[in-house]
């Protein structure tokens, strides 16, 4: 198997800025670069099929539509919650990430999307749906996966998680 290039099964380090709206969201600059083990959806679909058969030293610009990124905005996923079903502890202002339970005991991320009287608007959407995200990326090294690495189906390092 050619380790020279992106493909499924490979680690990738990459060197990457995120802008959404022409503003920098995030950089790999100071934290070194991102490892992600390819074909596995450790990192957003749109931006990994791009890179694909890409190799070390090559950069591109990714445009990354909603629908292959972090979804596109439901406005469905909403929900309102009287005050007192929050920890006392909580700060309640607009903004506030915090992590609720569903009726499957699933956890679901949430932010607080607006506060009336006694009751709290939470947002269940990601905070990129529906925004079309503007990749660079440029790739620095490849490497083959140890075996824990493709039995977990992403890159075991310290630090840096998304």
């Amino acid at each position: 198997m050619d380790k020279d290039t992106v493909q499924d099964g490979v680690v990738v380090s990459i060197e990457y800025t995120l802008h959404v709206d022409g503003e920098l969201l995030d950089s790999s600059d100071g934290q070194g670069p991102l490892q992600f083990l390819a074909g596995y959806g450790n990192i957003v679909p749109g931006l990994e099929s791009e890179m694909m058969g890409m190799k070390i030293g090559d950069s591109k610009h990714v445009i990354v539509q909603p629908a292959d990124g972090y979804g596109e905005f439901d406005e469905q996923a909403f929900m309102q919650a009287p005050k007192d079903q929050f920890p006392k502890e909580m700060p309640l202002e607009v903004g506030t990430e915090l992590t609720v339970r569903d009726s499957e005991d699933n956890m679901q991320m949430a932010r607080i999307d607006g506060i009336e009287g006694d009751t709290v608007t939470l947002n269940f959407n990601h905070p990129l749906a529906g925004d079309e995200l503007h990749f660079y990326v440029k790739v620095i090294s490849l490497r083959e996966p140890n075996e824990e690495e493709l039995a977990h189906g992403h890159v075991h390092e310290d630090g840096h998680h998304h």
